[in-house]
């Protein structure tokens, strides 16, 4: 090998993100999909292959991957059939997979990915990542290796799968990253899955492969597979780029191949040849017809995708004037976007109530460690118009906000011992009468602030506060002492 130390090089990397369906039933039988239960109890005939067991598609997973593939702007099959993908291995009872080779329900298509920006919380470039396709199959059971033996569990075995195969468009750790969090973010927004990855959910298998830069075609590539947390992806392919940029710098080539990446040690060995599609024996499945989806099928399919989270967040910004910091909080979640549409409908500052959601109600939830609000959105809503009109300080309303959520009381009996409309007239002569009494008692300041000074205003500010015992709000206070002064 002749060494190349002036080599640079281009990568390209294809992902095939394996997401299991939401559904209550597996692809092709009756049985249950679980988590957690014990090994081997969510399986019936037709997940452990038995002789005489067949196969009955799920149409609600039909409906899920469709929905998908719409969500993706994949064009949906008019006719799509089903193949057998034969191998021999502990984790499939049957040693064949049903899945789809030759027509796969959803073709082309892309994801939005949103690249980072250049600091926190500075919005990135917006990109498309094309898709080849989006097809249904079935899951395998899953294998525990232990001393010298290993156990199978088939309880996941036959769990309905979207397989999200990417084109090699992808070119570092972090727009995979991006990619990865897109497809979360979208299936999780539409119900289509869960996409829980310490559950195994969302898993994939990464494809890298570098080639020295202006050459044409692509260069070898290198699979991993199973991987199970985006830090894991992120991590196996910065350690893939550097070991192959390594070999080509040498002179060598780079073998097509399957890696295990070893998480602990951040490292990797060869397990076995890249596998072709011929080495998998693809034959039609003979004991589920094809599919044929008319448009009166595929109408309420698409009537039923909700708005897509980037185009939320476009909306949000344009339509309420949120700024990025606080849509890049609320629209990745559904449920978290919906409460603030529900809070602002009421007529409430949209930026007011964006900040109590994001600064405060998501506080308290992180530390009481739940998803639940316990907050009603018309509540905060109500909340925010409060503070915005000056009949409640924001602190006071922020410390309400805590308590409510603590003890689950809600806001209703805080809102309601509020100062009426009417009450503002009268306590708006009071705090008048009080910065007038503060101006007098405090003649030094006036004239320092009257001479260009102006923190000298908080020296006035502090005795109206004490005067008050802290009950007006100082941003009320600031604004009635500029305006005096």
């Amino acid at each position: 090998m002749v060494p190349r130390t002036d080599m640079d090089f281009e990568t390209a990397i294809g992902l095939e993100v394996h997401v299991q369906l939401r559904t209550k039933s597996k692809a092709f039988s009756r049985s249950r999909c679980s988590f957690g239960e014990e090994p081997n109890r969510a399986t019936d005939p037709v997940v452990l292959g038995l002789p005489g067991a067949l196969p009955v598609l799920n149409g609600e997973a039909i409906r899920q991957i469709v929905r998908a593939g719409m969500l993706f702007d994949c064009t949906i099959a008019e006719l799509c059939h089903w193949d057998r993908k034969n191998y021999f291995y502990p984790d499939s009872p049957k040693n064949y997979q049903i899945t789809q080779q030759e027509k796969p329900i959803c073709r082309g298509g892309a994801v939005e990915i949103e690249l980072p920006g250049p600091a926190r919380n500075v919005q990135g470039a917006h990109r498309k990542v094309r898709l080849n396709r989006i097809h249904l199959e079935e899951d395998v059971g899953k294998l525990s290796h232990g001393g010298s033996r290993s156990l199978v569990d088939f309880n996941r075995a036959g769990v309905p799968l979207a397989e999200i195969v990417s084109e090699p468009d992808l070119q570092g750790a972090e727009e995979v990253a991006a990619f990865l969090n897109a497809i979360r973010t979208y299936l999780s927004y539409a119900a289509i899955s869960d996409c829980d990855m310490e559950k195994g959910q969302m898993r994939c298998d990464v494809n890298v492969s570098l080639k020295p830069k202006g050459d044409g075609p692509l260069g070898t590539r290198v699979e991993y597979k199973n991987l199970n947390s985006i830090s894991g992806v992120r991590n196996a392919i910065c350690h893939e780029i550097d070991r192959q940029s390594r070999i080509l710098s040498a002179g060598g080539k780079i073998s097509q191949e399957t890696r295990r990446w070893d998480a602990k040690g951040n490292t990797s060995e060869g397990m076995r040849a890249k596998e072709m599609a011929h080495d998998y024996c693809y034959f039609p499945e003979p004991d589920i017809p094809p599919l044929r989806l008319s448009e009166s099928e595929l109408r309420p399919i698409r009537e039923s995708l909700p708005e897509r989270p980037f185009d939320r967040q476009r909306r949000f910004q344009e339509s309420y004037g949120l700024p990025y910091t606080l849509t890049s909080v609320l629209c990745p979640s559904r449920p978290l976007a919906d409460f603030f549409e529900a809070a602002a409908a009421g007529g409430a500052d949209p930026k007011s109530v964006a900040n109590l959601i994001a600064n405060d109600l998501l506080r308290e939830m992180a530390l009481a460690g739940e998803e639940d609000f316990r907050i009603r959105p018309e509540e905060l809503g109500e909340l925010a118009k409060a503070i915005g009109a000056g009949r409640v300080p924001k602190q006071r309303a922020q410390d309400a906000l805590a308590e409510a959520y603590r003890k689950r009381t809600g806001l209703s009996e805080f809102l309601e011992n509020l100062p009426a409309p009417e009450d503002r007239e009268d306590g708006a002569g009071q705090l008048k009468e009080l910065c007038q009494r503060a101006i007098g008692a405090c003649p030094k300041a006036v004239a320092e602030f009257r001479a260009g000074k102006s923190s000298a205003i908080n020296a006035i500010k502090g005795f109206a506060m004490k005067e008050s015992r802290g009950k007006v709000d100082p941003a009320l206070l600031d604004k009635i002492l500029r305006e005096l002064l």
